[in-house]
């Protein structure tokens, strides 16, 4: 009795895992594992495995010039985004961080984006950049099809999801910025620090584990952007906005290689490892808790 009563105690706790495990199992596992096996056929038009072909999906991505520019596309969208979106949640967050009348009010304003859907907002911005009756060619006097135009297409897409993202952006910083103690920042003053050198030498080491956590979340975040390349411009023109993700619902659900598009999906998984894995380990050096 004692011995089971030990028993219990010891593996009785691990059973309470069990109905997450199975979720994630029937959500998660079992769909990594079932692209990882199709990455290795060819398929026929339902997305049934047909014939085994290795690694041979592969080494087509790898020498197709459309994806390697759809990677390079990518990078660029996931640099501005990234950038973007954490510099607007960390100026928002540094103006909202006084005690000054209508704060609340600014608040709510700088957080709105993150409760805004992507659908919704890429059709007000496409009404916003239309080059008839689109306030912003209106406004700078300027006579330009920015979302049929290959020079600013993936900008215009990486502005706005730079501007969704930098909503919850917003509130990490400025819940970062809470925790950091006002009484090195008045020993600052009295110092003769000024207001950048502050900035500089307190608030950003001070942010600097938050920093580190939302540039991870918005690196990722970033990669799986679809939503907004879907509704203003599916990818165009030419391949300016293909991104990885886009690629791998054109291949899969319009040209029906749902091999090909299991195994950019894999590559997609590998790289985003890989930066986080390089991130976690710059993170030792350069973040200070």
């Amino acid at each position: 009795m004692k011995q089971k009563y030990k028993l219990t105690a010891r593996f009785g706790p691990y059973g309470y895992l069990i109905p997450s495990i199975l979720v994630f199992a029937v959500f998660l596992f079992y769909p990594f594992f079932k692209t990882i096996y199709l990455s290795l056929f060819k398929t026929n038009k339902l997305g049934q495995a047909k014939l085994f072909v290795g690694l041979q999906n592969y080494k087509d991505l790898l020498t197709s010039a459309s994806f390697r520019n759809s990677l390079m596309v990518t990078l660029i969208f996931v640099v501005i985004v990234v950038v973007g979106s954490m510099l607007l949640g960390l100026i928002a967050a540094v103006l909202c961080n006084k005690a000054i009348p209508g704060i609340r009010f600014f608040s709510t304003s700088y957080a709105l984006p993150m409760a805004i859907a992507s659908s919704s907002a890429a059709m007000i911005f496409k009404i916003i950049l239309n080059p008839t009756i689109g306030i912003l060619n209106k406004f700078l006097q300027l006579d330009i099809n920015w979302i049929a135009d290959p020079k600013y297409a993936l900008l215009c897409v990486a502005v706005l999801t730079a501007w969704l993202n930098s909503g919850i952006n917003f509130l990490y910083f400025s819940a970062g910025l809470a925790n950091i103690d006002e009484s090195i920042y008045e020993r600052a003053s009295v110092d003769g620090a000024s207001g950048v050198q502050q900035f500089f030498s307190l608030t950003l080491p001070g942010l600097s584990p938050i920093m580190f956590y939302t540039l991870v979340v918005n690196i990722i975040g970033a990669f799986q952007s679809f939503g907004q390349v879907k509704l203003l411009t599916q990818g165009g023109p030419g391949e300016s906005t293909n991104l990885i993700v886009y690629s791998i619902y054109r291949d899969a659900f319009f040209n029906y290689r749902f091999g090909s598009a299991a195994a950019q999906s894999v590559i997609l998984f590998l790289i985003i490892m890989a930066l986080t894995l390089v991130m976690f380990k710059v993170e030792k050096k350069g973040v200070k808790y």
